[in-house]
């Protein structure tokens, strides 16, 4: 008698929250976490800028979603899915440095190692500012995250996870420190608020 087993999948918020609308990846799958608990074979993780770190986690999964910043060329928080063999062209809106790997390097590396997903999905979102250092998402993308967290449920429920809706009784613990997360880090004064 055979076990058939689901397979694992994994959640992926990648990006920079210190760059604007680089922070959509993260700040996407924290949204996606709080929103919803997942079943024991799926993991929620945000993957800020971690690079290469990445390879072990994406080459264990079967199934890969990812939210990113993605400059597709659109207008300012258009949010497009891409999928499968796709995925691979539309990495990351914008490397930090010539020393940071992307997330295209992340997935080659997976193949190389012959763990290559079997489904991707891509959900990424158009930035407007990748500029403003310490800056809050600009308002065309930050309309954009619960659209995606949606855009992400109806994916999984297409690969055939369900997901529980949270609550009181299921709260997220968070993915970020409370420091980092989107409610108290990216606030700013604004003009007339004492400096501090």
């Amino acid at each position: 008698m055979s076990v058939t087993t689901k397979p694992h999948v994994l959640v992926l918020g990648i990006g920079n929250i210190l760059w604007a609308d680089e922070g959509f990846g993260v700040r996407a799958v924290e949204a996606f976490d709080r929103r919803y608990a997942v079943p024991e074979d799926v993991y929620v993780l945000d993957g800020g800028t971690q690079g290469l770190y990445l390879v072990q986690h994406v080459s264990e999964a079967d199934y890969l979603l990812v939210f990113d910043a993605i400059d597709y060329g659109l207008e300012p928080g258009e949010m497009k899915l891409v999928r499968d063999g796709e995925v691979p062209k539309f990495t990351g809106a914008k490397k930090m440095s010539l020393h940071q790997t992307g997330f295209q390097e992340v997935l080659s590396a997976a193949d190389l190692l012959g763990r290559y997903p079997k489904r991707l999905a891509l959900v990424g979102c158009q930035p407007q500012d990748l500029e403003d250092w310490c800056g809050p998402l600009t308002a065309p993308v930050k309309a954009q995250i619960e659209p995606a967290v949606e855009l992400a449920r109806d994916i999984l429920a297409e690969w055939g996870f369900s997901l529980i809706p949270r609550g009181p009784d299921n709260a997220s613990p968070g993915l970020l420190g409370a420091e980092l997360d989107h409610a108290r880090f990216e606030l700013r004064p604004t003009a007339g608020d004492d400096a501090r």
